[in-house]
């Protein structure tokens, strides 16, 4: 190590270290601002650091914006209004939790070492790939950050298209009602039997299927995908399922789901499950290295994770407040979730999955345009749990929210 790395982990060894620039990173640095103005932090990220809104990844295309026009502030301004040392195009290669060190390779290839005094892992989640058969399977996409956006506004070009999706979950459902809206042709392939199968009480998924399905979607229920090969012809692929059916697409994307990135923390001998295993203060297993956002497995949350926007605002603001000296315990509110689809719009608050009860669907005045719909998640006490609302029934979220009991 060079005489000034080893100068520069000497002045941060008691620093603040954050690995990650998604939301979870930069909301912990502007939390963690607001009540420390004087500790040195470091944010270390393989990208470019740029803070924008993931959500705004799956309804880019409706809106005609390419990836660069969703930043909304540059990584050097919020650097330089958090006062943040920011490692940008950097890889973490491994944690020294007894030592209170990273080794890292910058975007030259030179190895360094950083100190800290405490931790943040903000290291996201990867998108879910399973193996396919075919010649094209290794030109499936998946978008979960700027780069894939990019790079699937670059191979999509322009309309008319053909797009399949593997999945019929939130993300998938999103990217096919933006897709639609772009002007593009969209099949959805999934099997299970209704869009947002797990999410949804069944009528509700219902009213999903239909309002994207006038939209223009084409559904493939039941099925999986088994092999994407080069075609001669238009479309490009030749995408193979398991019901025997070939579909032309001349891409897909895939939106199975998100994996915690729990590499590094692995590598170190931190506790992980599902995700990185955080106590209700956000400690991990290893004395001073936190977690938080799509990498953290909350037993504040029942041992889950938690790949949603509310949660990391919430996990961030109790976060900081740990790690600033006045140790806080993560408290969950209700989190309602807006689900983008325009074609049907959707919003859920789901029961905890372990939670007993049935969804009851709440008789609507005929004789009043109520577009949408209303069910609730009650318990075998009669208590409401959760709830969801379709259409023009989503103005009363704020009223379900309060009849919610967590």
């Amino acid at each position: 190590m060079s005489a000034v790395s080893t100068l520069h982990a000497a002045q941060n060894a008691g620093a603040l270290v954050i690995i990650g620039a998604g939301l979870a990173g930069w909301t912990t640095a502007r939390e963690f601002r607001k009540l420390d103005t004087a500790t040195s932090i470091v944010l270390i990220t393989s990208d470019s650091g740029d803070f924008y809104a993931k959500p705004t990844l799956s309804n880019a295309c409706a809106q005609k914006r390419s990836a660069e026009q969703l930043v909304t502030t540059p990584a050097a301004k919020m650097a330089e209004t958090l006062n943040v040392s920011l490692r940008a195009h950097s890889q973490v290669r491994s944690i020294d939790t007894l030592a209170k060190s990273l080794t890292l390779s910058d975007a030259n290839g030179a190895t360094h070492t950083q100190h800290y005094g405490q931790l943040v892992l903000a290291t996201g989640a990867h998108p879910i790939r399973i193996g396919l058969q075919g010649d094209a399977s290794a030109d499936v996409q998946s978008i979960n950050q700027l780069n894939d956006l990019a790079h699937f506004q670059r191979t999509l070009g322009a309309a008319p298209k053909t797009v399949l999706i593997m999945g019929a979950g939130l993300i998938g459902c999103e990217f096919a009602n933006d897709l639609l809206l772009g002007g593009y042709r969209v099949h959805v392939v999934d099997p299970t039997e209704r869009p947002l199968a797990t999410l949804l009480p069944a009528a509700a998924g219902e009213q999903l299927r239909a309002a994207l399905q006038a939209l223009g979607v084409v559904w493939h229920f039941g099925a999986t995908v088994q092999a994407v090969n080069h075609s001669m012809d238009a479309p490009l692929l030749a995408v193979t399922l398991s019901t025997g059916d070939v579909v032309g697409a001349d891409l897909v994307l895939s939106a199975i789901g998100l994996r915690a990135d729990t590499a590094l923390a692995n590598a170190a001998g931190i506790a992980c499950e599902r995700g990185v295993v955080v106590d209700d203060q956000l400690q991990t297993s290893a004395p001073y290295v936190f977690a938080l956002g799509d990498c953290a497995q909350y037993a504040s949350a029942g041992g889950r994770t938690l790949p949603y926007v509310m949660p990391v605002m919430n996990a961030a603001r109790a976060l900081a407040a740990t790690l600033s000296g006045t140790a806080t315990a993560l408290v969950f509110p209700l989190m309602p979730v807006s689900i983008k689809t325009p074609a049907l719009p959707t919003v859920v608050a789901a029961p905890h999955p372990a939670q007993a009860g049935a969804w009851v669907a709440e008789a609507l005045d005929a004789a009043v345009d109520q577009a949408g719909g209303i069910w609730r998640f009650v318990d075998p006490a009669g208590q409401q749990r959760g709830f969801v609302l379709t259409g023009g029934q989503t103005t009363r979220r704020m009223e379900l929210a309060k009849a919610t009991v967590l």
